[in-house]
This record gives structure tokens, C-alpha cells and sequence, in this order.
């Protein structure tokens, strides 16, 4: 398979997913993203359970969480991006 300067890979698809399903993606991006899903089965069944989760947990509130959970995951999701993932096994 050839790859061209404009395909994405799988990573780079990953991190444009939340604005592809929120219809925010540029028309060339959108399409170079949907152009690789037309090639990845992987990043389509990606997509399709991100899809199911959103569906999901969509009707969820702020004001529904616990304090404790609430704060956990705005930590977690603040921090994501910075720090390097933790291999399965590694004590915390």
C-alpha cells in the first residue's frame, strides 16, 4: 500500500476523533479521515465504540457524579497529555 503525505495514521486519528464526531473537523481533514477509515478496520471499530459510549453516557451531568469522581476524572484527563502511560503492571 502506498502511503500518500495526506493519509493519517491511526494515532493522528485518534486525537481528531472527538472533533470529527462533534462535526468540527475541516472538510480536508474530515476527509483524510474518512478516507482512513475506509482502510482501517481498526480505527473504524475505534470510532464506532467511541460512538457507543458517547450514546451512552451522554445523558450524564456534572451535578449526577460524586465530588470524589468528579475530581478524579478532571485530574485524570488534565494530566493525560503530560505524563507518559504506566505499564499494566507497575505499582502506583
Amino acid at each position: 500500500m502506498s502511503v500518500l503525505i495526506d493519509d493519517i495514521t491511526c494515532r493522528e486519528l485518534v486525537e481528531l476523533v472527538t472533533d470529527y464526531l462533534d462535526g468540527a473537523l475541516s472538510p480536508a481533514d474530515r476527509e483524510r479521515f474518512e478516507a482512513h477509515l475506509q482502510i482501517c478496520d481498526a480505527c473504524v471499530m475505534y470510532v464506532d465504540q467511541l460512538r457507543s459510549t458517547v450514546t451512552a453516557v451522554g445523558t450524564l451531568s456534572e451535578e449526577t457524579l460524586e465530588p470524589a469522581a468528579r475530581d478524579e476524572l478532571l485530574r485524570a484527563f488534565r494530566d493525560w497529555h503530560h505524563k507518559p502511560p504506566k505499564p499494566p503492571n507497575a505499582p502506583d
